[in-house]
C-alpha cells in the first residue's frame, strides 16, 4: 500500500514505528497526491486550513488529525462540498503508535472502505462520536489538569503523582509523564477547546498548567 503523509517528525516516527515496512509510506511535502491508497495528515488540526488540498480528491481516504476540532466544523468551516472520503483521527503525540486507531468518520457508510485498508496495515479501528476531544484525550487530559490543581494546592509532588496513578490504577504512565510525551502546548489547546466545547468545569484549564503552557510558548 502507498500512503502519503505529513505532519511533524515526532508524529511521523511514530506512525513508522506503527506501520511495517511492507507498506510504503511517502513524506509528501507537496500536494501531489496522486496514486496514493491512503493519505494521513497527521498535524491537521494544527493547521486545518489544509483541507483545500484534499477536498477535491474524488474517493481518496484522508485520515486527519481532528482532536482539537470537531470534523463537521471544520467542513462547516470550509463551505465547499467535500469530495474526498474523509475520516478524524487521535494523531497526537504518543496515540498513534497504539492497539486501536480511535477514529471518526464524516460518512458512516464510507467507513467500511477504511477498515479495509487499516485490515491490511494490521491496524483496527474503535469507531467514536465525533467530537472534540474524542474519547481518550478526553479522560487523560482531564486526568492531566486535575493532576496539576492537585501539585498546585501543595497536596503531592509531580513525581508523587505520577508513582501514585502507575500503582494505584496500572496506567502506563502518569499525568506529567503523558504531558512529557504528549507536550504542553497540545495538552492546553484540547483542553481549552474542551471547554470552549462543553463548558464543562472539568475541563477548565488549571492556572499552574496555563503558565507552564506560556512559559513554554516564550522560550520555544
Amino acid at each position: 500500500m502507498r500512503i502519503a503523509v505529513t505532519g511533524s517528525p515526532n508524529r511521523i516516527l511514530e506512525l513508522k514505528e506503527k506501520v511495517t515496512s511492507k507498506h510504503e509510506l511517502i513524506e509528501v511535502k507537496s500536494n501531489d497526491f496522486e496514486g496514493f491508497d491512503l493519505i494521513l495528515d497527521l498535524d491537521f488540526d494544527d493547521a486545518n486550513e489544509g483541507i483545500s488540498n484534499y477536498a477535491n480528491l474524488q474517493g481518496v481516504p484522508v485520515v486527519v488529525s481532528a482532536v482539537k476540532e470537531q470534523l463537521e466544523a471544520t467542513v462547516a468551516a470550509y463551505g465547499k462540498p467535500i469530495d474526498c472520503k474523509l475520516f478524524g483521527m487521535n494523531t497526537l503525540p504518543g496515540f498513534i503508535n497504539r492497539s486501536l486507531a480511535e477514529m471518526t468518520s464524516l460518512k458512516e457508510e464510507e467507513r467500511e472502505s477504511l477498515e479495509t485498508l487499516f485490515d491490511q496495515l494490521d491496524w483496527p479501528i474503535k469507531w467514536v462520536v465525533s467530537r472534540v476531544g474524542m474519547v481518550t484525550p478526553r479522560i487523560i487530559f482531564m486526568i492531566i489538569n486535575e493532576a496539576y490543581y492537585t501539585v498546585q494546592e501543595g497536596t503531592a509532588s509531580k513525581a508523587d503523582i505520577d508513582i501514585g496513578m502507575k500503582l494505584g490504577t496500572a496506567y502506563p504512565k502518569g499525568p506529567f509523564e503523558w504531558v512529557e510525551e504528549i507536550g504542553i502546548q497540545h495538552v492546553y489547546e484540547v483542553l481549552d477547546a474542551l471547554y470552549k466545547d462543553t463548558r464543562d468545569e472539568r475541563y477548565k484549564i488549571c492556572p499552574m498548567l496555563k503558565t507552564e503552557y506560556l512559559r513554554n510558548t516564550v522560550t520555544a
